[in-house]
């Protein structure tokens, strides 16, 4: 997976590429689809999500650029593998969820691993966690029309937002860098996530369009 999918698709960060190696896909998957674990695709998970295909996976934690010291915050838990590689590079996540039984099962997950470094919230991501503020990086694994102003003001001096920005049927993953008063946004690849609800994000009933 990560030689043919991975590597030979551009993505070349070490570090990204040991953490992808070293994270079990089929552990994330139900028990059902365990087969497609290594195949570069998307698969259906609980609550109409899904799990992101490996290479959408690499090229965004890529993107963010995690370095040992970062704190990291993870919008949109889901199956717990964005989390699990984050985990691998960061020196602590918070990882928030809005459905509680993902949340759950996330944990249960990457407590067997074992997974120390990973903190689990359940609730409105598009809100961020003021209380954990602020983050050296953050990633969201759901789309919206617009970064949520909250998450860009819980972004830390020299920190950096990676996100799906746009319309159910137009997407590119965005990267935001702060620098100081200065918010440097870059449009990177076309993509296709689920919708980001929440009260800086999309409304419920667009989740299911």
């Amino acid at each position: 997976m990560v030689e043919q999918h991975v590597r030979a698709r551009g993505v070349s960060d070490q570090r990204v590429l040991e953490a992808m190696m070293a994270v079990p896909r089929e552990l994330f998957l139900p028990p059902g689809r365990r087969h497609e674990a290594y195949d570069d695709r998307a698969v259906p998970i609980d609550s109409g999500q899904t799990i992101s295909q490996p290479f959408i996976v690499a090229y965004m934690t890529e993107l963010l650029h995690v370095a040992p010291h970062c704190k990291v915050l993870e919008v949109g838990t889901g199956s717990g593998y964005q989390v699990a590689i984050l985990a691998q590079l960061a020196r602590e996540v918070h990882t928030i969820e809005r459905f509680d039984n993902l949340r759950q099962q996330a944990e249960r997950t990457l407590m067997a691993l074992p997974v120390s470094n990973v903190f689990f919230h359940t609730g409105d991501g598009t809100l961020g966690l003021p209380s954990e503020a602020p983050f050296d990086r953050i990633i969201v694994t759901a789309a919206a029309p617009l970064v949520p102003q909250s998450l860009i003001d819980q972004l830390a001096d020299h920190g950096v937002l990676v996100m799906p920005v746009g319309g159910p049927k137009d997407q590119a993953i965005v990267r935001i860098a702060r620098e100081g008063s200065r918010i440097i946004e870059t449009t990177a690849l076309p993509c296709r996530f689920v919708p980001l609800v929440g009260r800086e994000g999309c409304r419920e009933d667009q989740a299911h369009n």
